[in-house]
């Protein structure tokens, strides 16, 4: 639907924006959890902190050492505009661990083109890759302790700038690894007044 095709288009914007030579991003904070036995006088222990769960990595050293990271994205790894590189990095509470997880998006120099997204999680001092979209174009956000991860689409004769719409997937963390919801298919065409549909079941 339009809307989501704006909203998809600001994304990219944003991805623009945070581009750095390590990419500081954004966080997603969740909400702090406290538990009280009934009847007991202590108080909870408190959350962490935001400054204690942040641990800000250099994105771009991170993906050039993980083997998980194919070739071809590697090679894309290139300055656009002296050394700002073209990767947009957030951190939020996505599985759980005691350092805010890392989700890093890769997107093309010239139009901003999502080519890759991936996701880091901290095991014991070292971020493990515990996601990853290579299937360009992709974007990925952190929506309320859920991983969305927009795919777009083009049908014959759709421009590079201008694809017929994109379908969101979301990602829960489960028993150890991400697994996916229920896909959304959002037109940016054409768009009947029903707005985005479930896409259906492969």
């Amino acid at each position: 639907m339009i809307a989501a095709g704006a909203a998809l288009a600001a994304l990219g914007l944003l991805a623009v924006a945070a581009c750095g030579s390590g990419g500081t991003g954004a966080r997603d904070e969740g909400p702090a959890h406290g538990s009280a036995v009934a009847g007991s006088v202590t108080s909870p222990s408190p959350s962490p902190s935001a400054s204690e769960r942040y641990r800000q990595v250099d994105a771009v050293a991170l993906l050039r050492s993980d083997p998980e990271v194919s070739t071809a994205v590697k090679a894309q790894l290139k300055p656009c505009d002296g050394d700002n590189y073209k990767v947009d990095v957030k951190y939020g509470d996505l599985t759980g661990a005691a350092v805010d997880d890392v989700v890093i998006n890769v997107v093309t120099c010239a139009d901003w083109v999502g080519i890759a997204s991936y996701v880091y999680r901290d095991e014991d001092g070292t971020f493990k890759n515990v996601f990853k979209s290579e299937d360009s174009p992709v974007y990925s956000e952190i929506d309320q302790g859920t991983l969305s991860v927009f795919r777009q689409y083009y049908e014959d004769g759709d421009p590079i700038s201008s694809p017929s719409g994109d379908v969101l997937t979301p990602y829960t963390w489960k028993a150890g690894r991400f697994v996916a919801g229920k896909p959304i298919r959002n037109e940016y065409s054409n768009a009947s007044d029903e707005g985005a549909q479930t896409a259906p079941d492969n």
